[in-house]
């Protein structure tokens, strides 16, 4: 005979809510847009009032705001990752590429991160600068850092694109990109791609190697 399952008590509840709005409110801005979504929805699908909700979140733009937050707090867990790689500046170089597609390109929630950022960001400047210093300019930091170490040691050639890091992580931008647009519609397998990625940033930079 089946135990009967423990009830939950409102404390247990009430530490459950924000959760529970967060998700909600992430399905419904995803589905339909910011302006389009409506706090009372997010309120039925939880199972609380709009008032309710507010007392978490006075205003939908902060709703809006602490769900961006939500989703782009497990990327920033990518920055001490990526600064215990070791190698090469090659081996390195190439990791970290992988684990932007593995950790962000590859990832429901930052996939639609980055959908929200081009749709929103204009109505969100403050928040779409904040997302560039938390998680965009770290991540350019260490690419360039990496390629610097490689140009230094002579393992890279030095020439325009080892000075502009965006250059050197601009496929991956345009994956984010291709699968904004096409949703799937339009197919472009994510492990060949970042596989050529890899194989031309890095040849790319080490190609006075096969000239000597």
């Amino acid at each position: 005979m089946a135990k009967p399952q423990k009830k939950i008590t409102r404390a247990e509840q009430k530490a459950m809510r924000p959760r529970q709005i967060l998700d909600a409110a992430f399905e419904a801005f995803s589905n339909n847009g910011f302006l389009a979504t409506r706090v009372e929805d997010i309120a039925a699908k939880v199972g609380v009032t709009k008032g309710t909700v507010y007392v978490y979140y006075p205003t939908k733009e902060d709703l809006f705001e602490a769900v961006m937050q939500d989703i782009s707090v497990s990327f920033v867990s990518l920055i001490p990752e990526i600064d215990k790689l070791t190698g090469t500046c090659s081996e390195k170089l190439g990791s970290l590429i992988q684990l932007l597609y593995d950790r962000v390109i590859d990832d429901q929630h930052a996939s639609q991160l980055f959908r929200f950022l081009v749709s929103e960001g204009p109505r969100f400047p403050d928040m779409a600068d904040r997302h560039h210093k938390m998680f965009v300019q770290p991540m350019v930091d260490r690419l360039q850092a990496i390629i610097d170490q490689g140009v230094a040691s002579g393992e890279f050639r030095a020439g325009p694109s080892t000075k502009m890091a965006e250059v050197v992580g601009g496929p991956a931008m345009m994956m984010c990109f291709w699968r904004t647009v096409f949703q799937g519609r339009q197919h472009l397998d994510i492990k060949e791609f970042s596989q050529a990625h890899v194989d031309l940033v890095i040849h790319s930079l080490t190609s006075h190697r096969d000239a000597t």
